[in-house]
């Protein structure tokens, strides 16, 4: 299926994941709703080494992968409605209680730390990296699990918003200086609410 590349303009993975289905222009899309789709998404999000996507794809068992995908969508689905529940007032100790199905998929990660040499300028000495193991497609949605958690840990909910735009289902962390940010692409929504307002006042003259 040809999809349009992915959008990350949440300014927060986690957020950029309930955004993996979203209607950018007039058609919905939906990155995940197949097996390649988890794929293509994971890579565009760099949660994924391209290595290790190769890998678990080469080895999937026919339908594992588009299984994965459907419980990528399942997850999404339960994330969004966490956060809408919780958006615009900062998250308190007791939505703990709701955080069950992220908890269990955080649980079954595999991380490990390993020596290997410093990558930066210096190239001198050596540098302690966290690894993951990639046992099976299940592990797909390890990071993705991650990406949410840092999210929720980290984010004031207070910042969260939903674009203003029509029909737009986009979600963003709003990090403007003086939390005036009303569109997910001010290119996309916040061009066409202008051009709306712009034929209505027309019309109002008429």
């Amino acid at each position: 299926m040809d999809r349009p590349p992915a959008m990350f303009i949440a300014d927060s993975l986690g957020l950029d994941f309930l955004n993996s289905v979203a209607t950018p222009v007039d058609t919905p899309v939906d990155w995940l709703d197949d097996g390649d789709g988890l794929i293509d998404w994971l890579a565009q999000a760099k949660l994924v080494p391209a290595e290790e996507l190769d890998t678990l794809k080469a080895h999937a068992k026919p339908g594992e992968l588009d299984e994965v995908a459907g419980e990528a969508r399942a997850l999404r689905e339960w994330f969004r409605g966490f956060v809408l529940e919780h958006t615009g007032r900062p998250l308190g100790p007791s939505a703990l209680e709701e955080l069950g199905p992220l908890s269990s998929l955080l649980q079954q990660d595999e991380m490990f730390s390993r020596i290997e040499p410093r990558q930066d300028d210096s190239n001198h000495g050596l540098a302690l990296r966290m690894m993951r193991r990639w046992r099976s497609p299940q592990a797909l949605l390890l990071p993705i699990g991650e990406a949410m958690a840092k999210f929720v840990c980290e984010e004031d909910f207070s910042d969260v918003k939903a674009c203003e735009g029509h029909n737009c289902t986009m979600l963003f962390a709003d990090h403007t200086r003086r939390r005036a940010r009303r569109w997910c692409i001010m290119a996309v929504c916040g061009n066409r609410a202008k051009q709306a307002a712009h034929r209505s006042r027309l019309k109002g003259r008429q």
